[in-house]
């Protein structure tokens, strides 16, 4: 039988899908992208393009990609596990856990609190377990990692009946990325994860920063869902919570704010239309007024963001750029850091353009205060060690 792990990770516009050996090497990768747009695709590892329909939704996007890896004969036979991300967990997880109808129903119970993404991520699931019922299935959640925030960072500023009655407090998203930043980060530097501190900024069409002290998350810019924090494609990040009553006097109810706030703002609000950083840019390039309002919005509170995770440590070994805009776009790391001088950031430009590739990831200046790293993001690989430790298990814990 055959020893495949299959890891299916649903984003909020994308999904990801890999195949890994037993010594968790990738064996083949598809992306699916810009889901619910008119151009939504495939992307195999080589590049090629495969269409999907026209605003292919995810359950189009996972019976397309599974279809195209059988019948390229990249999965072959049952996996001997399958790994799903999750992005909220709340409070009941600390670790990845064995997917059974217990954890299902606490994965429901928190899709309140993450609208765009735990219902997509149960659609991963169900589509799978539907697929390959006999195959053990593990979640692996984006919260867990930030279990370790201390209480002044996670507790809200409210009544405490709202946290010990309903759990009203910051958690922290993209955690398996950001634990993965911390470990590569550490290896490129020569230290050991628990003595490593870190500012690592996932960027993509959500965005979070966290602040990671000696190895384990200390502060993060999401909260209770993922709306808070930072500007990302659709979702607003922080806004004022007097915008709910304000816009209710003007006749929009709480659940069309809701909504504005998840799926119509962010750069696609503030640009008129444009969700994807890519297209901002090119459109900054041509002298789209709003477009630039966009990238200069997102990049002011990105590094705003920033100098507030450094409140959080006694040192910091290295900011950290991941995610699909921290990786490529060249433009909002040069105009991130140009806001950070005072803080001893330098960058240098020839370097930064090709991403590091040739400093090992690195792209500060010479004189900066501290080193700044470019590196990809591999939650997959995070979500396939995890499938195939806990798939070994005869039950997970949960905490």
């Amino acid at each position: 039988m055959t020893q495949q792990i299959l890891v299916v990770n649903c984003g909020s516009s994308s999904v990801k899908m890999a195949v890994f050996a037993p010594d968790l090497t990738v064996t083949a990768s598809l992306l699916a992208e810009r889901l619910g747009q008119p151009d939504s695709r495939l992307k195999t590892e080589a590049g090629d393009q495969v269409p999907l329909p026209a605003h292919a939704d995810h359950q189009q996007a996972l019976t397309g990609m599974i279809e195209w890896l059988e019948t390229n004969r990249q999965l072959t036979a049952p996996p001997a596990a399958i790994g799903h991300r999750v992005v909220h967990g709340g409070e009941s997880f600390s670790d990845a856990a064995l997917i059974d109808d217990a954890v299902l129903d606490a994965i429901r119970n928190c899709a309140a609190l993450a609208p765009l993404h735990n219902p997509v991520n149960l659609q991963g699931i169900e589509a799978t377990r539907a697929l390959y019922p006999d195959v053990p299935q593990v979640a692996v959640f984006d919260t867990a990692f930030h279990q370790t925030l201390p209480r002044h960072a996670y507790l809200y500023a409210l009544p405490r009946h709202l946290y010990n009655e309903f759990g009203v407090r910051r958690y922290g998203f993209h955690g398996t990325s950001h634990s993965y930043m911390l470990e590569e980060s550490a290896r490129r530097l020569g230290k050991q994860v628990n003595r490593t501190s870190i500012i690592s900024a996932h960027l993509g069409n959500g965005c979070s920063i966290t602040a990671i002290s000696n190895g384990k998350s200390v502060d993060t810019s999401m909260g209770l869902t993922p709306l808070e924090g930072l500007v990302m494609g659709t979702r607003s990040g922080d806004v004022d919570p007097g915008l709910f009553d304000f816009l209710a006097h003007k006749g929009i109810s709480p659940a069309a704010t809701h909504q504005l706030l998840n799926q119509d703002s962010g750069l696609k609000g503030l640009s008129n239309g444009i969700s994807d950083m890519r297209s901002i840019v090119d459109a900054v390039s041509e002298g789209n007024t709003d477009a630039e309002d966009a990238l200069s919005v997102f990049c002011f509170r990105l590094a705003r963001y920033i100098c507030a995770m450094m409140a959080s440590l006694d040192h910091l070994d290295a900011l950290v750029f991941t995610g699909g805009i921290g990786e490529n776009a060249t433009e909002v790391r040069t105009r991130t850091l140009a806001h950070l001088a005072l803080a001893g950031f330098e960058i240098e430009t020839k370097d930064n353009r090709n991403h590091g590739q040739h400093r090992n990831g690195r792209i500060e200046a010479p004189s900066s205060r501290f080193p700044v790293f470019v590196i990809a993001t591999r939650e997959e690989a995070v979500i396939a060690r995890a499938a195939a430790q806990i798939a070994n298990c005869e039950h997970t814990e949960t905490h």
